[in-house]
């Protein structure tokens, strides 16, 4: 429900905080009092359409902040959840008008887009009046308010999930159908592809590999002539090696000859003779590493020139044709099996949409007994509300063949206001009078369903009095032991009933000609006061205040 309405600094409000009680609470004042101010404000800090004519002249921004007490699984708090919003404890509304146009919306502090507060607060508040059209206007609304009644709204959303299993099932046919039409088209080329693929036989990251080996074996084809030419040098026939050994022997039959004189020239150059050897094995050593295939070479460049090829020819890396010829394969595999698959495809569609039309007629069938009881709930309540001449009825068109989500019924209701009229929907056929009676009765009938916890009436009495002001406050009151109900009204046969009564004044600030809007909350005193001057105008006489007192009483 609604707890707590704070406003600053709207048109002739600077400061007012209004805590509201659960049950029937009314407001009254003299017209022009500033009770449309509270209602716009209500409204902006739903999410209305907000002005910069609301802020109080001067100034450059007004706030209005509303607080309600609604049960945590109440669907505002699922919507807020829904978008990021944490809805712990009490939920704060609160709007920020600035006087150029520009406003500012938040959910418990946190910012929000105006369209979120709107959906959000349209769970919470309904803003009825004698002009407002917003609950009857939409045939939608009809279908749901007659679902809420006849407690159809798990049928419902079955029918809402069988709906989409048989649209899904449709896509799924269609877009298989198209891609083996597609494929059909496609066929000989399919088939070539796949088959130069398979001999291609592609493997993930053969490029790599047989780059690196193509590579490898090039440079070793490279440096191998220097190898090759260091071996000649070497081990040929200009290889030095004979030469040092012989010239070793002459030196070594010399050393004896002259003592101590090439005995180190010896040495060194035997050890020459060794650092050669050593450098003849590892040339050879060298040689067997750098020892390739020029075939392998070949083939290996061949393999990588075909794999690039093929993927110059079909657009896609070296790395993208395996996955390519998975997919061709695929794509055939779907052609030569597409038939059977679209005959399953076909049968499933088939069954998706008799459970749809089962499960649609069943919630049909329903909604037409539903219908007939809404229709006898409202008309029940139309005397007392001075239509008793007046007809309800609750048309439903049926389209077993215009499946929707909601189903193959389109619901409207349609009023006969008096006999030997044309009955019609409600919006075109009621005055402003009569669609107001028709509303509160709607919602009489409907009590706790398809309702918001808090329920506005602005001025639904305007234009009756006795016997049908005091029936409209009866309902009022029937509604507020199941919602909250705030109603606006001239009628002291409504303000008597309510449990909460509050006093709308407007005057000037203390010490200043500014002009303000007050609200007072009324003891029994003030109460019969109020009723008094409601019921007897500006002179009010010890008559109407017995009147009054009557009334507040429950007497007549």
């Amino acid at each position: 429900m609604l707890a707590q309405l704070s406003i600053r600094d709207i048109v002739l409000i600077e400061r007012l905080d209004l805590a509201f009680e659960p049950g029937l609470s009314v407001l009254t004042g003299e017209t022009g009092a500033g009770k449309s101010i509270l209602l716009d404000s209500l409204s902006l800090a739903l999410g209305g359409r907000g002005d910069g004519s609301l802020v109080r002249h001067g100034l450059e921004r007004g706030q209005v902040t509303a607080v309600f007490d609604v049960p945590h699984g109440h669907a505002a708090r699922a919507l807020l959840r829904d978008n990021g919003i944490d809805d712990d404890g009490d939920l704060i509304f609160r709007r920020q008008q600035s006087a150029d146009g520009r406003t500012k919306a938040f959910v418990n502090d946190q910012p929000v887009s105006v369209q979120l507060m709107r959906q959000a607060g349209q769970r919470l508040v309904e803003i009825h009046g004698q002009h407002d059209d917003r609950a009857l206007v939409d045939t939608d609304a009809h279908r749901l308010l007659l679902d809420a009644f006849g407690g159809l709204g798990e049928a419902a959303a079955d029918v809402g999930t069988l709906y989409h299993q048989w649209k899904e099932a449709e896509r799924t046919l269609r877009r298989h159908r198209e891609k083996v039409e597609a494929a059909a088209r496609e066929a000989d080329y399919l088939r070539s592809s796949v088959e130069e693929l398979e001999i291609l036989s592609p493997q993930d990251g053969e490029e790599d590999v047989l780059a690196e080996t193509r590579a490898r074996m090039m440079k070793a084809e490279r440096i191998a002539g220097d190898i090759n030419e260091a071996s000649e040098f070497l081990n040929g026939n200009a290889s030095p090696v004979p030469l040092i050994a012989a010239l070793v022997r002459r030196l070594e039959r010399k050393s004896h000859e002259a003592p101590g004189l090439l005995e180190e020239t010896v040495e060194l150059l035997d050890q020459a003779l060794n650092q050669l050897s050593d450098a003849q094995m590892a040339v050879e050593v060298a040689l067997r590493k750098t020892e390739y295939d020029p075939k392998e070479l070949e083939r290996t460049e061949e393999r990588l020139f075909a794999l690039r090829a093929a993927a110059r020819k079909y657009s896609v890396p070296v790395t993208g044709l395996p996955a390519l010829a998975a997919k061709m394969i695929a794509d055939l595999a779907d052609l030569d099996a597409g038939e059977e698959k679209l005959v399953r495809l076909q049968a499933h569609l088939a069954e998706t949409r008799a459970a749809f039309e089962l499960a649609a007629r069943a919630l049909s069938d329903k909604r037409h007994h539903a219908a007939e009881a809404l229709a006898a709930a409202v008309m029940a309540e139309l005397p007392a509300l001075k239509l008793e001449r007046a007809r309800f009825t609750v048309e439903i068109t049926t389209d077993p063949e215009g499946g929707a989500e909601e189903g193959i019924d389109t619901v409207e209701f349609h009023v006969q206001t008096n006999p030997g009229t044309r009955p019609g929907p409600i919006m075109k056929v009621a005055s402003g009078g009569e669609l107001s009676r028709f509303l509160l009765a709607l919602k009489v009938a409907l009590a706790d369903r398809g309702s918001a916890p808090t329920l506005v009436f602005d001025e639904i009495d305007t234009g009756v009095g006795g016997a049908v002001a005091d029936a409209i406050g009866q309902r009022l009151k029937r509604l507020s032991s199941t919602v909250q109900v705030l109603s606006v009204t001239h009628a002291p046969q409504v303000a008597a009933r309510a449990a909460t009564h509050l006093l709308i004044s407007k005057g000037p600030v203390e010490g200043s000609e500014t002009v303000a809007t007050r609200v007072a909350r009324m003891d029994d005193g003030a109460r019969t006061e109020e009723i008094a001057r409601m019921l007897a105008g500006a002179s009010v006489t010890d008559e109407a205040r017995a009147a009054a007192a009557r009334l507040l009483s429950g007497g007549v």
